[in-house]
């Protein structure tokens, strides 16, 4: 992999929306705000980081897969029986060599798989404690800059 190749950060959304208290409870009361609060948070800390995102969520429906942007971030919704997991285990496997991927997950099956890829992998908790110390960061950035 050549150093100035793209980063990726594949996200498993239903996984990440289960781990996070938050979002969890945000879930319970409805699939889609709680969808678009990820889609918030991701597009929001992809603003400043050098990765992109990729969302990847299960059950796109009736239609076939389904492919959006929203801002910075790519969201798939996998095919009629197709699920996240092997969304990811595919994009992992094809491109881990290729590109810097991170995968963010606790499903220890995708965990373990991305990172015999080549992959690196982060857990619930580390991508939402990154999240939390990007945004802090980029907010003590603001506050110097703006008191010059």
């Amino acid at each position: 992999m050549a150093q100035d190749a793209p980063s990726f950060l594949l996200v498993d959304g239903n996984n990440i929306l289960h781990a996070w208290e938050d979002l969890r409870s945000l879930l319970r009361a409805s699939r889609e705000r709680a969808r678009a609060e990820l889609v918030c948070r991701l597009t929001d800390w992809s603003d400043d980081a050098d990765s992109r995102v990729v969302l990847v969520f299960d059950d796109g429906g009736t239609a076939p897969r389904n492919e959006q942007r929203e801002g910075r971030i790519q969201i798939l919704y996998g095919a009629p029986g197709e699920t996240a997991d092997s969304i990811i285990e595919r994009l992992a496997l094809k491109y881990a060599n290729i590109y810097r991927i991170e995968v963010a997950t606790d499903d220890r099956a995708i965990f373990d798989l991305a990172a015999a890829a080549g992959a690196e992998t982060l857990s619930a908790a580390a991508l939402q404690d990154r999240l939390a110390a990007d945004l802090r960061a980029r907010d003590r950035w603001l506050a110097r800059h703006r008191s010059r």
